[in-house]
């Protein structure tokens, strides 16, 4: 089988044919620069076959039969079966791999969609699965790929990290799936790599719908860029320079928005990507420059791309209102996932929908026997918090700990025969608690505000309490949520009970530890 598009030059072994010194010091030099990151790595090749992906190929297969290049990626060409010729093309890559000696795997690929962008998301999707953990993707972009993308984004409004093009080396990720991709001919221009397969008499394929002009992109290549070079005859090099020195002027302000988002944060109240939470009080110190970067880094923590600039400046005006009690809830639909962005008195919360979702599942109430929460060990030094979990699915985790030790010490009380059980029961709307610092007790709206408890936390609120068997009597000891406790007032009457006062309020009030997210399971614990 034949294709018209593939260039009719005979299939043959290229490892002995000359070597193009400057794509081979380009690739070399790249090498070098990510040799760290590269060492133990699988490599993979991204092969359509095309001119420069293949010429790529080429110079690879050359520079590892010299002894000069350290692997011999594998290529991997995915058959999207768009064109009529998509399968004598996949056939014809193959083959040439096979000639070669270089490894080949062919992939097919399901496009949803007709357009370029669909089936690029479909060749990454496809290549992301083949690959394991942190392997790196080898891919061909150069110098006239980076100058168009440039200009593709200056049209489209980006700013700086837009503008600074696609980079040399970025790590992808998706869902847990995380790879590598690395481009190390993005300082070559596309006349340089049509030279060196012209002179290897490369059977590349020239897929005629690149030029087919019904794109940003190859408008901008055909009809654009012929025209700059009429202006400056260097434009592919400038605007590279430019996209590399807006490269180093991102990585400048990523780390001063990195360093003011440690000052501003909530630490107390972050849970990796589900919650992040901003001090406004602090945001507004900043000059207002910075705290459009802040938002713009804080808001695009977790996703792939950036979000955009009409986001950001709803996002700051959210900021910047004088009622902080009001309602305004903003929505963003991100890549990996949705986002709501609202703010509660002087904090402004970024949550994502898995974890609202999961803060509107119902509580149940526990009962335990105090025997459940006593060791032998009662050494504080040697004694584990014993584990309540309170609410869980398979996106969150939330335990709550309790210390043995503290416990321990009411049975060593001279009310050895009182039975007492420990209850976890969801606050309810009516019922009327009353913390350690109030007057009086409190129930719904008042103890919400008194407390500073957002909206989406409410449902989530627990009280902790000791229950005498004997004397029905119930003494409410803690209120709890997935990020704060509060040591309720009542729970001294039960001290005075026992005649061992004070022992329980201080081992709760010393052991009050903030959350944390633990491994991957995004886990929370309250722990007193």
């Amino acid at each position: 089988m034949t294709s018209s598009a593939i260039l009719s030059h005979p299939m043959k072994p290229i490892a002995d044919l000359p070597v193009d010194a400057d794509l081979a010091k380009a690739l070399l030099s790249s090498m070098a620069e990510y040799g760290e990151q590269l060492h133990g790595r699988r490599i993979w090749l991204a092969c359509s076959g095309g001119r420069d992906s293949l010429a790529l190929a080429a110079l690879c297969v050359q520079l590892y039969r010299q002894g000069k290049l350290p692997f011999l990626p594998q290529l991997l060409h995915v058959n999207h079966g768009l064109q009529a010729d998509s399968e004598t093309w996949a056939m014809h890559v193959a083959h040439w791999a096979a000639v070669q000696q270089i490894p080949c795997r062919i992939l097919r690929a399901q496009v949803n969609g007709h357009d370029e962008q669909a089936a690029r998301q479909a060749r990454y999707d496809v290549m992301r699965a083949q690959l394991n953990q942190d392997d790196v993707l080898l891919l061909a972009h150069h110098a006239d790929d980076q100058a168009e993308t440039v200009l593709m984004r200056l049209i489209q409004g980006a700013g700086v990290n837009g503008l600074s093009g696609m980079q040399p080396w970025r790590i992808q990720t998706q869902g847990t799936q995380r790879m590598a991709l690395w481009r190390p001919w993005l300082t070559v221009k596309r006349g340089n790599i049509s030279n060196y397969a012209q002179r290897l008499k490369l059977p590349y394929i020239d897929d005629p719908t690149n030029d087919a002009g019904d794109n940003v992109r190859s408008g901008l290549r055909l009809d654009i860029m012929p025209v700059l070079a009429t202006y400056n005859s260097n434009v592919i090099d400038n605007i590279a320079r430019s996209a590399q020195l807006l490269r180093d002027a991102q990585l400048i302000i990523n780390a001063q928005a990195a360093e003011d988002l440690q000052q501003i944060e909530v630490a107390s109240l972050q849970l990796s990507s589900a919650q992040r939470v901003l001090n406004i009080d602090k945001l507004q110190a900043l000059p207002i420059y910075r705290q459009r970067q802040l938002l713009h880094h804080w808001l695009g923590q977790d996703e792939p791309l950036p979000p955009a600039k009409q986001l950001v400046d709803d996002v700051f005006m959210l900021s910047q209102r004088e009622d902080p009690d009001h309602q305004t809830v903003l929505f963003w639909q991100a890549r990996k996932q949705s986002y709501t962005i609202c703010r509660y008195r002087q904090q402004l919360y970024r949550l994502s929908s898995e974890w609202s979702k999961w803060l509107a599942l119902p509580l149940t109430k526990q009962i335990q026997p105090l025997s459940n929460f006593v060791v032998a060990d009662t050494d504080s030094a040697a004694a584990k918090p014993v584990l309540v979990t309170l609410r869980r699915d398979n996106k969150f985790i939330w335990q709550a700990q309790m210390m043995p030790n503290a416990l321990a010490e009411l049975l060593d009380s001279d009310q050895d025969d009182e039975k007492f059980e420990i209850t976890f029961a969801p606050l309810g709307r009516q019922q009327r608690v009353q913390t350690a610092l109030a007057s009086r007790p409190q129930a719904g709206k008042k103890l919400y505000q008194t407390l500073g408890v957002p909206v989406w936390l409410r449902e989530s609120l627990v009280v902790v309490s000791a229950v005498s068997v004997q004397q029905d009597k119930e003494w409410p000891l803690l209120l709890v949520s997935p990020f704060e406790s509060w040591i309720l007032g009542t729970s001294r009457s039960l001290i005075d009970t026992i005649d061992n006062t004070g022992v329980l309020d201080s081992v709760i009030r010393n052991n009050v530890m903030r959350n944390s997210a633990i491994r991957n399971s995004l886990s929370i614990n309250n722990a007193f």
